[in-house]
């Protein structure tokens, strides 16, 4: 009687890669599964409901797809909110993708103090954070602070003059032109909370510009590749990968923020007028639109990175 005997496959590069990827995602996927699954299958539901308080708890009556209605068709301000977030979103992705890969590319060149200057543009991680944030927003200082700042500002400025100019002579703000410059203008103004929030999407950068062989670059120069050309025609298709993945975290980033005009109507609806059926189908819709847009600028994204295959 023969045995035979089965050898076990070698594991290669990619499958150990693989193994640590999960062993990393593991905690996450655990805590979704026991402590997301069943709150978002609530949310759900209360949005197909007509939710009360009261001293035995909620009382859920099916409403269907009535808050949904009422949300899209009925509510004056809802379409519009939701419509300005969902533009504001893609300026402001936008510009935290182009100015956390230029920061990148300034930090990865050899220069005295290199060390302390990445430290420095790290800082945007730590004061990003929750608490950090939560000590700003609520501080009653800094409030009065930004008060008394917006106050002494509203001279003339350059930035201002500037703005005016332009705006007056592209057409006006009604014009497509003067739009373009009153929207580059609201994300220079805006330049702080772009900053604020670059901070992974630049060490990410930094990682993949580090992982670039220098011989390509030397293969480009023996080529007669000047430095511009050298950064759209290696640098750039090399990182690009790394922009999908920073696009949609710079996404589901600026979708958690608690600021924008979304959140604080659900936020309103909820914890002020306590309806909980309507804040729940706000949400919900809020949640569809923002994944579609993401799946949609994805798709789009991932048919023109360079794919090291």
């Amino acid at each position: 009687m023969k045995f035979k005997i089965f050898k076990k496959k070698k594991i290669g590069l990619l499958g150990h890669r693989a193994i640590i990827g999960y062993a990393f995602i593991c905690p996450f996927i655990i805590g979704f599964v026991f402590f997301m699954i069943k709150p978002l299958a609530q949310s759900l539901y209360m949005s197909l409901c007509n939710v009360e308080l009261t001293p035995q708890g909620f009382n859920m009556e099916l409403n269907k797809f009535g808050h949904y209605v009422r949300a899209l068709t009925i509510d004056p301000e809802f379409n519009r909110m939701l419509t300005e977030t969902i533009g504001t979103m893609f300026f402001q992705s936008l510009a935290t993708i182009v100015f956390s890969f230029f920061v990148a590319l300034i930090l990865n060149q050899k220069f005295k103090g290199r060390a302390m200057v990445r430290s420095i543009f790290f800082l945007c991680v730590i004061l990003s954070s929750g608490v950090l944030v939560g000590l700003e927003y609520n501080n009653s200082l800094l409030a009065s602070l930004k008060d008394t700042i917006e106050e002494s500002g509203r001279s003339n400025t350059i930035t201002d003059v500037l703005e005016k100019i332009l705006v007056s002579n592209t057409g006006g703000v009604n014009g497509i032109s003067g739009k373009v410059f009153k929207k580059v203008f609201e994300i220079i103004d805006g330049i702080y909370d772009v900053a604020m929030a670059s901070g992974i999407q630049i060490i990410i950068f930094l990682s993949g510009l580090q992982n670039i062989s220098p011989s390509m670059y030397e293969a480009a120069s023996m080529e007669g590749c000047t430095s511009w050309e050298s950064l759209w025609k290696v640098t750039v298709p090399m990182v690009s990968p790394l922009m999908l993945v920073c696009w949609i975290y710079t996404i589901v980033d600026f979708f958690m923020k608690t600021d924008n005009q979304i959140m604080s109507k659900i936020n309103e609806q909820m914890i002020v007028y306590l309806n909980y059926g309507y804040s729940s189908a706000l949400a919900w819709i809020y949640f569809i639109v923002v994944m579609l847009f993401i799946g949609l600028s994805s798709l789009i994204i991932s048919k023109v990175v360079y794919k090291n295959e």
